[in-house]
């Protein structure tokens, strides 16, 4: 059995929180399981809020005081882990902004918008600015930041194998003026190169493959099960129940099968950036 990995409960609102649960229910006596008896939660859930890596909601909290018999404590100081877990991203993704962090592997197929993790700071303005123009100027710089920041995993030794899919129409119809587009495009081949990632574009002319529905994202742990990740516009669900998971990475299998080879799709991307540079793209 691997060791224990316990939170630094100085790191962060999240990971105190966490640190406290844990503490609490081994002073109870109890384990995972029979904290999470009666909750409608699974342990995994319950473990990655140990761990400072997920929120809880108000319901688990009210349900662990009563079982813990910690006075309100956790539904008190839910709301204060809330709020500094989202630190500039929409609620719906701060959980998912979390795990990115713990994330052994990462698995993006992004279908509408480059992903994130992929962005610059130009296109990443673009897309906040046109999802949500009613933002005032300050809040959409702090989103700006917040997945800038998310990148800075790339830096670690340690950082999660990456494979993202990329729609061919991400490449070939400019979000950005051309100058900036072909920054966008360089920053893919500078990251998936550096990072020893993997990169496939899924050619225009498949009129049908797996996974035409939306953004999917899938998340594996080197102590905790995996999770899909799925978004539309303004909303978003982390999906951990084993038979779904199951089902959305077998349709990511398929879809590699779906895409273009890798050396294929980054060698189309730099020919791209170049045409960009060089005033010769046409969309």
């Amino acid at each position: 059995m691997p060791p224990r990995k316990d939170p630094d409960a100085s790191a962060n609102v999240p990971s105190f929180y966490g640190a406290e649960l844990r503490y609490q229910r081994e002073l109870a006596g109890l384990t995972l399981e029979q904290l999470a008896e009666g909750s409608f939660r699974g342990i995994p859930f319950l473990s990655q809020i140990e761990r400072g890596e997920r929120r809880m909601p108000l319901d688990l909290a009210r349900h662990v005081d009563k079982v813990l018999g910690t006075d309100g404590f956790f539904e008190r100081r839910c709301e204060d882990a809330r709020k500094a877990r989202q630190s500039g991203h929409a609620e719906y993704f701060a959980d998912v902004a979390e795990m990115e962090r713990h994330a052994e592997s990462i698995e993006d197929w992004a279908p509408t918008l480059i992903p994130g993790l992929l962005q610059t700071e130009a296109y990443t303005r673009k897309v906040i600015r046109v999802g949500a123009p009613w933002l005032p100027p300050a809040d959409i710089e702090k989103q700006v930041q917040a997945r800038m920041e998310r990148a800075e995993i790339w830096q670690r030794e340690d950082h999660p194998s990456f494979w993202a899919i990329l729609h061919e129409s991400l490449v070939g119809k400019p979000l950005l003026p051309p100058e900036e587009m072909a920054g966008q495009l360089e920053h893919i081949l500078e990251t998936v190169q550096a990072t020893q990632s993997v990169l496939q574009l899924v050619p225009e002319t498949a009129t049908s493959h797996p996974l035409m529905m939306g953004v999917v994202k899938t998340m594996t742990f080197p102590d905790a099960p995996p999770v899909v990740y799925i978004e539309s516009q303004h909303s978003g669900q982390l999906i951990d129940y084993p038979a779904l998971v199951k089902n959305y990475r077998k349709s990511y299998d398929l879809l590699r099968a779906a895409a273009l080879p890798p050396e294929t799709s980054l060698a189309m991307i730099e020919q791209a950036a170049k045409d960009y540079r060089n005033g010769k793209h046409r969309a």
